[in-house]
This record gives structure tokens, C-alpha cells and sequence, in this order.
């Protein structure tokens, strides 16, 4: 193809995604206050494209990072009316980490939903020196990407964090369930779900099980069973069950605009998106035990939450491993990314 002829193509698809998010814009899903408890309902999920099975997801995923890589989005391939966010923001495609990438670190957590065309990867990025936990979910139709979700959580943004980062691979993600073992699609979301429902207003009631093994990864740093971390709460050197029957979340005000739509049956894995709403009116409360916390909250503003979940068979949820970013308080979310 000459190169006259290529750079043509690629203004017009330009021109045709900026024509799509002028339009998908406009729509947004903004809960009402009164509306807080139906807000709790996972979003339903219509299936997308069962023609590409895993390796064919796998590839899409490649190629999309390797166009990320090189800086030229438009070496992945797209579909007609294909959308792009980053942190929950529709942008033109490109925009955003595609032009501040200096490389992708090698850590490569990924799943894959078949019965609805989605692969999503949980990675590292590196921008001039500054490495930050990144996810990216894919969902691909006939081949080509339509919608590409991604989070990236910057320390120059976000500042707050409990300690540096580190990216370890996690086997367990990886095991593959035999398939007389394998829950039903719709019992591993009810589990995801469940935690969800376990860590809103936390007060010590669990709506999920754990397994003893459980531990918890947030933005590249361990949050269960992790002595190092002492001196900023006992409860980051409890296991998760513990520190959901001590009710230490409570200042979870809300898990709204639930989307658990990613389901790799094949690995017992489940992706959750959603937002997290913290008040910031809670100033000290009461643990089960009796004792007080004070609330590490005091402000108002929501997070933009990816939790993804290794379940067994026996349905509980044995690993977690979660990113996610500061946005401001009952930030909607894009109704494109449903």
C-alpha cells in the first residue's frame, strides 16, 4: 500500500472515531442519591462475539500491544464504531498513555471471556521512569477491537499510595480448572459479586466466601497478610476474611455501576469493574471486636475500580488482584463502556 494511501485511511477511521465519541459523549449513567441500592445490581451483558476463541482473543490482545509499543494505534486493527477511555474518559484513540509510553514492564496477568468476545490484561506501564499499575480490556468483534477500556494509575496523580509498587507473577491465576470442576457462568459472578456486596458498608457480614489462602494485590502492593505494612493498619496483616469480619472497610459507602461481565470459565477467573464511593462523613467507628478505627477517609471522592477474582471450585474466592484510580465523588460512568 503506498504510504499516501495509508495515511488517508488512517484519517478517515480518525475522523470517524471522533464522530463516535461526539455522539457516545453525551451519554452518560448518573445514579441518583435515592437510587443507591438498585445501583447494587450488576449490569446485565449482551453477548458480543462467540466466533474468537481464546488464542484468537489472545491475538487481538498482542497485536494491540504491540501497536502500543509502537506508539501507532493504528497498527491494531479496529472496527468501524470503535471507542476508547482511559480512566473513564472517552478520548480520541491514541491519546493518553499512546503518546506518553516509554515501554511495557513484563508483567502480563490476562483472561479471556470467549462467550462474549472480551480479553482483558492487567500489565505495567512505564512512563519516563515512573512505572504505574495499568488494565486494559478489550472487547473484539469480527475480529477487530471495538471498545478498549483502560485504567492506568498514576503516583503523579494519584499520590497517595501505601508503598512502591511491584509486579509479581501469580501462578494460581494461570491454573486451569478441569472442566467437571468448573462453575457455572452465573455462579461466579454471584460469588464476585457477593465480595462486592461484603465490602460495601462492611459491618462483618459476608455475602462470599473466602479461602484460607486468600490474599489481596492493589495496585502492584499486598493488602493481606503483609507484616511490612503494619504501621498503617493491623489489618493489612490479616487474611481477607479476617479483615471483612472486623468490618475495617466500612467507609465503603457504595459499589455502584457494577459491571461483572468478564467470566473466564476456563480458569475460574471473574473481572468486576465498578465505582467506589467514600463520603468522607465517617470519621471514627466501631470494629466487631469492639475496638475503634479511625476512617483513612475524610474527604469526598470515588474510585475507579478493576477487581478481578480466582476462584475455586469449591467457590471461594482464593486470589484478588485489584487497580484502581482516584476520580471525583459520583464520578458517572460511561455509558459506552457497558
Amino acid at each position: 500500500m503506498q504510504p499516501e494511501v495509508a495515511s488517508g485511511l488512517k484519517r478517515a477511521a480518525h475522523r470517524r472515531v471522533l464522530v463516535a465519541l461526539a455522539t457516545a459523549a453525551t451519554v452518560l449513567v448518573i445514579p441518583h442519591p435515592a437510587r443507591a441500592a438498585d445501583s447494587a445490581a450488576p449490569a446485565s451483558s449482551v453477548p458480543l462475539d462467540r466466533s474468537c476463541d481464546r488464542a484468537c482473543l489472545y491475538g487481538v490482545l498482542d497485536s494491540y500491544l504491540s501497536a502500543l509499543r509502537h506508539k501507532d494505534p493504528w497498527q491494531a486493527k479496529w472496527t468501524a464504531d470503535a471507542v476508547a477511555t482511559e480512566n473513564n474518559v472517552l478520548m480520541p484513540i491514541g491519546e493518553g498513555h499512546w503518546g506518553t509510553l516509554t515501554k511495557l514492564e513484563a508483567y502480563d496477568l490476562r483472561m479471556a471471556d470467549p462467550a462474549t468476545g472480551q480479553v482483558v490484561m492487567f500489565g505495567a506501564l512505564n512512563e519516563s521512569g515512573a512505572v504505574s499499575p495499568f488494565v486494559v480490556r478489550l472487547e473484539v468483534r469480527n475480529g477487530g477491537i471495538r471498545r478498549a477500556e483502560t485504567l492506568v494509575r498514576r503516583k503523579a496523580s494519584d499520590p497517595r499510595i501505601m508503598a512502591e509498587p511491584t509486579f509479581e507473577k501469580k501462578p494460581v491465576f494461570d491454573e486451569v480448572v478441569p472442566p467437571e470442576a468448573r462453575l457455572p457462568r452465573a455462579r461466579l459472578v454471584s460469588i464476585a459479586d457477593g465480595y462486592f456486596d461484603t465490602l460495601q458498608l462492611n459491618d462483618g457480614t459476608l455475602f462470599t466466601q473466602f479461602d484460607e489462602r486468600c490474599n489481596r494485590v492493589e495496585n502492584g502492593v499486598q493488602t493481606t497478610n503483609n507484616p511490612a505494612l503494619k504501621e498503617l493498619s493491623p489489618s493489612l496483616t490479616m487474611g481477607c476474611e479476617q479483615q471483612f469480619r472486623m468490618g475495617y472497610f466500612r467507609y465503603d459507602d457504595r459499589l455502584r455501576d457494577r459491571r461483572i461481565t468478564v467470566v473466564d470459565e476456563e480458569r475460574g477467573l471473574v473481572l468486576g469493574i465498578a465505582m467506589m464511593d467514600h463520603s468522607g462523613r465517617l470519621r471514627s467507628y466501631k470494629l466487631t471486636d469492639g475496638s475503634t478505627e479511625e476512617s483513612h477517609y475524610l474527604a469526598p471522592h470515588s474510585y475507579y475500580l478493576f477487581e478481578l477474582f480466582k476462584i475455586t471450585p469449591q467457590g471461594r474466592i482464593r486470589q484478588i488482584e485489584a487497580d484502581f484510580v482516584t476520580v471525583p465523588y459520583y464520578t458517572a460512568t460511561v455509558t459506552e463502556m457497558r
